[in-house]
């Protein structure tokens, strides 16, 4: 019902800003509630071994190889390449289930033969010359790439959009205040690779991404900005910008304390990495 209200306010110019602050302040009271619970549910960790780090790759290879077909299948069940050995990779688990709900990587480069994917596979669609990661140090940039959240924690398994999906799942299977933190699971990959890059001095994060995931994370005040042009990589995704040092003054207030409850288990595993 809300929807379909929001849908006609959006279609009134009268209506439409009045329409965006309604849905503003919704969000934020939903996210302050999300953030309460999310940690009662879910353990956030970075993969500090090869054992963890595989756990990673078997999601890819379910989402990326089995699910969506970007990859083939290999034969070890396991989705990785050349850039996973200069890569932080972060993990999102079901404390319920011990499933992991997601993961997502932080591509990082320490020289100019290091490559970014964007770089290496997108080069043609980086059109800002300002905005571009020729123009920064090896080390103060990165990108954030192979974001997977599994079938189960989503809503239907014939989802197929931009980092692996970001719905609910079946609601049968978990409760109702779990349900409510699962289509946040994407967001919350996002916010665990920022604190990362946050606390390596990183100035300048890159992501190839749908453009209408980008107007989505917009929403909730992620500073995405679009540095070049749509084109076939994974299905139809632009390259985009992220400021990671404006990024938490930009966020709403929900997604501000979303953060600070996973930033605050983060800070306390870097150490480590």
């Amino acid at each position: 019902m809300l929807q379909q209200l929001f849908k006609k306010m959006d279609s009134n110019p009268l209506l439409k800003n009045v329409s965006k602050s309604l849905q503003t302040t919704l969000a934020n009271r939903e996210v302050s509630k999300i953030a309460t619970h999310f940690k009662q549910f879910f353990n956030t960790s970075i993969a500090n071994d090869q054992a963890t780090k595989e756990l990673s790759f078997r999601i890819r290879h379910d989402v990326y190889c089995t699910e969506l077909a970007f990859e083939p299948e290999k034969s070890d069940g396991l989705e990785k390449d050349e850039f996973d050995e200069h890569s932080i990779h972060c993990l999102v688990q079901h404390k319920g289930s011990k499933n992991f709900a997601g993961t997502v990587r932080m591509v990082m480069s320490n020289s100019p033969e290091q490559l970014l994917p964007i770089e290496q596979f997108c080069s043609h669609a980086l059109e800002d010359e300002v905005l571009h990661p020729k123009n920064y140090k090896r080390e103060e940039i990165c990108e954030i790439s192979r974001l997977a959240v599994p079938a189960q924690f989503r809503k239907r398994k014939t989802d197929k959009y931009e980092g692996a999906g970001t719905g609910v799942i079946d609601e049968h299977s978990f409760s109702q205040n779990e349900m409510r933190c699962f289509p946040f699971i994407a967001i919350s990959l996002y916010f665990m690779a920022a604190t990362v890059t946050q606390q390596k001095g990183i100035n300048h994060i890159f992501v190839m991404m749908e453009p209408r995931l980008a107007r989505s994370l917009r929403f909730v005040g992620i500073p995405f900005t679009q540095i070049g042009k749509v084109t076939e990589y994974h299905g139809k995704r632009a390259p985009y910008h992220i400021d990671p040092k404006v990024l938490f003054q930009t966020l709403s207030p929900g997604f501000k304390k979303l953060m600070m409850v996973i930033g605050k288990d983060m800070k306390e595993q870097l150490d480590n990495v």
